[in-house]
């Protein structure tokens, strides 16, 4: 256990000693900072596929002060893996001050980034604004495509998920000596991230790691172990290897995102096979596979498995929005392609006509917009809340309602507004596009009522409005001015209300 900060934390360079040795960090706008911090060793060679081990600790003052290499994945990002390093799993604190009689309240971010991309060094998760408000932050990397989420012959399950769990642990041995408190850790995630978040819930080896959770964004995709092995036995043969821990491990690490790519790009040729998820790609998602992810999250709360967590969850209004620009279809989705995703996505063997019926007067491409919104991110938000209140716990629910003004206002309250929002970051990232530059008043005053609404929450379990029930489902809207009101999204939410977001299955053979 980790039992002491150094007599050297009021200095200039602040340090600590961890459990695995001392750590040398710097100073940023009054705060403590400390990057690039292993929790885990290197997941290669031996250790490649293999669930996370313990960091070996180490002699003398290990500097902190640079972020640790990202995990292999697709370029998209802007990541480099040229020599990068084969340490990702590593994670960074921001501190207030690294004094272990503080006690701070300790939030964790989990990124997002479909379960294929992503990487806590990326400006828009700058957690010093956050912070700054008398927080511990802590942000990981984690094991992410082939390497983290594929079903492998021989592998653990959901080894991105037990990094995830890896560095909880290391909060709970080490937060205290940063300024924070083990026993008020609140986990905090958005996309993947929110879903990452939401697996954790149902995974009894995270049980007792965190008090709190925010989960924004949750997707609703969850693999069964048919499924997953299917597409990884895809992935295998576009390498020329089998599905095994054998096989892939004769692949280099760096090479592995460009096989997931590949079948990312054409998984319409597994359609009667993959269904729902090659209609917005998804070869990437937590498995089902009764051991580490004994069951979905929204099963799993509804028997109560997270009753003694908080949550507090919610979703964008206009999730899809983003992904239709993406796509290259922002503004002329045809009758045949929304056609095509009530088909697939809307719940029920009549979903497709009852989305018609509820929604009379709603143009294709909005039509096209919801079903895809409902089904990937906001009813299983909205279900996960429902699923806790059924458990016996208790949930804060929220929607992000305020239009984006960046890109011409084109994208409304879309998906991923909310992360410049939490951090507070209008400035910096590919998200902060979304806010418009300079960033307007009213921006700023927005993304200060929601820090303050996610810091609160992490510090009593109270983000400053009512829970929800299932008699008034009151919501809080983030919009400019706020509100609470009941939950805005009735129609769908009578659409959705008897579907269940089961594991989702491998529909041939």
């Amino acid at each position: 256990m980790a039992v002491s900060a150094s007599s050297k934390s009021s200095e200039s360079e602040p340090e600590v000693r961890t459990a695995a040795g001392v750590l040398r960090g710097g100073r940023e706008a009054g705060l403590a900072v400390f990057r690039g911090i292993p929790f885990a060793e290197p997941p290669v060679g031996a250790l490649r596929f293999a669930a996370p081990q313990p960091v070996r600790g180490w002699d003398g003052v290990r500097p902190a002060l640079a972020f640790g290499p990202p995990p292999p994945q697709a370029g998209v990002l802007g990541a480099s893996q040229d020599d990068a390093g084969d340490d990702w799993l590593t994670l960074n604190v921001w501190t207030p001050e690294p004094d272990p009689a503080a006690a701070l309240p300790v939030m964790v971010w989990i990124p997002g980034g479909a379960y294929a991309i992503g990487n806590s060094s990326l400006p828009e998760y700058d957690a010093g604004r956050l912070a700054g408000s008398g927080t511990v932050v802590v942000t990981l990397n984690y094991r992410l495509g082939i390497e983290g989420f594929a079903q492998i012959d021989g592998a653990p399950a959901n080894r991105g998920l037990l990094d995830q769990v890896a560095a909880l642990q290391w909060v709970r041995d080490n937060i205290r000596v940063f300024g924070g408190d083990p026993d008020q850790v609140t986990i905090f995630g958005q996309s993947a991230g929110g879903g990452s978040v939401a697996a954790l819930l149902a995974m009894p080896r995270a049980a007792g790691l965190f008090r709190r959770a925010v989960a924004q964004s949750v997707p609703g995709t969850f693999f069964s172990l048919e499924l997953a092995t299917d597409i990884a036995a895809a992935f295998a043969a576009e390498l020329g290897v089998r599905p095994t821990v054998s096989g892939l491990s004769a692949v280099a690490p760096a090479l592995l995102p460009a096989a997931g790519d590949a079948i990312h790009a054409k998984t319409v040729q597994w359609r009667e096979r993959w269904g729902q998820i090659t209609h917005r790609p998804i070869p990437f998602a937590p498995v089902v596979d009764g051991d580490v992810l004994p069951t979905t999250p929204w099963q799993a709360l509804a028997d109560g498995a997270a009753r003694d967590v908080a949550l507090l969850v919610g979703h964008t209004r206009d999730e899809h929005r983003l992904f239709s620009l993406i796509d290259g279809v922002l503004g002329q989705v045809t009758h045949e392609q929304t056609e095509t995703a009530l088909h697939m996505l809307a719940p029920g063997p009549d979903g497709a006509r009852r989305y018609r019926e509820a929604f009379p007067a709603t143009a294709d491409e909005e039509l096209y917009e919801l079903v895809n919104a409902d089904w990937l991110f906001r009813m299983p938000s909205l279900h996960l809340a429902d699923a806790q209140l059924a458990g016996g716990g208790q949930a804060h629910l929220y929607e992000l309602t305020w239009p984006a003004p960046g890109l011409g206002g084109a994208l409304g309250a879309c998906h991923g507004l909310d992360v410049p929002l939490v951090f507070g970051n209008l400035t910096s990232g590919q998200p902060a596009m979304l806010i418009g530059d300079p960033p307007s008043p009213e921006a700023e005053e927005l993304s200060a009522r929601i820090r303050t609404a996610w810091t609160a929450f992490a510090a009593h379990g109270d983000p400053g409005w009512p829970p929800y029930d299932t008699d008034h489902r009151l919501a809080q809207l983030f919009d400019t001015p706020s509100t609470v009101t009941a939950y805005p999204e009735e129609t769908s939410r009578l659409l959705w209300q008897d579907y269940t977001f089961p594991a989702l299955p491998l529909l041939a053979r």
